[in-house]
């Protein structure tokens, strides 16, 4: 007897259920067990991993800081849609849609059994709690459909418990998960950390009256490009870091090693090399922390080692010259210290690497965990990818005001913006209008080479539409290009240009 055909409604609610008591209960498992992988997060995780270079990049340049969101609202949609099409190909029967749900859990299986996080036992728990759920709502359905008003009350009751417990189970994972100590170890950090005066920042070190950031940026408003899809939770009294390879004396250290080396508070200015021409992944604070070249002078490097291979707790790795670590006047910090107080944890706590100079995937490792004392011959994450071994910050400059937009008053109008060239520093920036002819700007204070350093002028505009550029030259007396270059291999090059209307 062929069986009664459940509604597509109800259907569609089978799989939508079952599959979010899925991830409610690998979530829940994930926090039980300690594991900072759930399984969303481990399939997240090899999304990254595996979409292609190209995708990436797109996806940098369309959300910027908020890529991870963009990505996980757009898993969130596609299992959505998958729930629903398992739901819909079990009207009759169970088995296409259980069968389709246990594809959903293997491929969570997979993507944890790769992650260096773990979580097999939440992904396990995933895949059985998907398939028997759905078995079990499946069947509850297909006797609702028999029209009796007990057994459609029967149906909404259970369906409403698989819910509201797929709920409860996903926050309590996520409370789990976050009460693992990393706000209290923060804290407490801030209590052992020595303190270190901050150079302090002079006036006239930016035109924020006229356009331009602020010198120092907010740690909330630090850009923050990574490849971890959930921020890792690692406690400072939990950390230790191991220094080892081609090195006389490995060292092993913990957070309280670190602090009773010497500390430094420097002014850096950190950009990705995922920055577009006139784009804003480029923020500016005051890091303290170790001196790299210390701990390697202590560790006594062997000659022929080329790089310090470091990875960091979620398994990301980054690849940073030797010669520029240990360079006296170089700077680069195993920094504890943000804007004076403890790292933030979407900014690395309780330790990351900071190399003035270098773009960040290969200089600026977060919740770094391992230093490795090596050779080229070992290519860091990014390196694999197509992506340059070495990757000095170059010449650059942008306007920030005006923006395109609703017209200007024409006349004298203010043009504004920063520049930078870390590690060898800005001596002059010029604007234009029209491709017309160059005009010096005037330079904030010089605070550090190290730093990005803030301009303004005043150009006389008729009305009408205009296009503004800016370029600028640093202290060895190289102009920036105007030839335009993406992001890969190494960073992108062109000058920055604005259209604006002048009434």
């Amino acid at each position: 007897m062929t069986p009664v055909p459940i509604p597509r409604m109800r259907a569609a609610v089978v799989g939508l259920f079952a599959t979010a008591a899925a991830l409610g209960s690998g979530h829940l498992v994930a926090g039980i067990t300690g594991t900072r992988t759930s399984p969303l997060v481990a399939v997240g995780n090899s999304v990254i991993y595996l979409t292609p270079e190209p995708v990436k990049e797109f996806a940098i340049a369309a959300f910027g800081t908020g890529d991870k969101t963009a990505l996980m609202v757009g898993m969130t949609l596609v299992i959505a849609l998958l729930a629903v099409c398992a739901g819909l190909l079990s009207r009759r029967r169970a088995w296409p849609g259980a069968t389709l749900i246990a594809v959903f859990g293997l491929v969570g299986v997979s993507a944890a059994v790769a992650s260096s996080d773990g979580g097999l036992a939440a992904a396990l728990t995933s895949l059985v709690v998907g398939v028997v759920v759905f078995w079990w709502l499946h069947h509850v359905a297909g006797m609702a459909s028999t029209g009796l008003d007990s057994d459609r009350r029967r149906f909404l009751i259970t369906t409403g418990i698989t819910l509201v417990g797929a709920g409860v189970a996903g926050l309590a994972g996520s409370f789990l998960q976050n009460a693992t100590g990393v706000s209290t170890s923060r804290r407490t950090a801030a209590a052992r950390i020595p303190e270190v005066p901050s150079p302090p920042v002079p006036r006239g070190a930016d035109f924020a009256s006229s356009g331009t950031p602020t010198f120092l940026t907010a740690n909330r408003d630090f850009y923050r490009i990574d490849t971890a899809l959930t921020v890792p939770q690692l406690r400072a009294e939990d950390w230790q870091l191991r220094l080892h390879g081609m090195v006389q004396r490995e060292l092993v250290l913990s957070f309280d090693d670190l602090l009773r080396r010497r500390l430094e508070a420097r002014q850096i200015t950190l950009t990705c090399v995922s920055n577009q021409v006139g784009g804003n992944l480029i923020s500016t604070a005051t890091f303290t922390g170790v001196p790299v070249r210390d701990l390697l002078l202590e560790a006594g490097v062997r000659p022929g080692a080329q790089q310090l291979f470091t990875t960091s707790v979620d398994g990301y790795t980054a690849g940073t010259p030797l010669d520029v670590l240990l360079e006296p006047d170089r700077g680069a910090l195993l920094a504890v210290e943000m804007n004076g107080e403890p790292l933030p944890a979407e900014h690395g706590f309780p330790v990351r690497m900071v190399v003035p100079g270098l773009y960040g995937y290969v200089s600026a490792t977060k919740w770094l965990v391992d230093a490795e004392v090596t050779t080229f011959d070992r290519p860091h994450y990014w390196e694999r990818r197509g992506w340059a071994r070495q990757a000095p910050i170059k010449t650059e400059s942008r306007i920030d005001r005006p923006q395109p937009g609703p017209p200007v008053p024409a006349g004298a109008v203010t043009v504004a913006g920063i520049a930078w060239a870390q590690h060898t520093g800005i001596d002059r920036v010029e604007v234009r209008a029209d491709g017309g002819s160059w005009q010096v700007a005037e330079l904030a204070v010089d605070v550090s080479r190290d730093t990005w350093r803030m301009w303004r002028a005043v150009l006389q505009l008729p009305p009408g539409e205009h296009v503004i550029e800016c370029r600028a030259t640093d202290r060895t007396g190289q102009t920036q290009t105007p030839r335009r270059q993406g992001v890969v291999p190494d960073g992108a090059t062109g000058w920055h240009s604005v259209r604006i209307t002048c009434r």
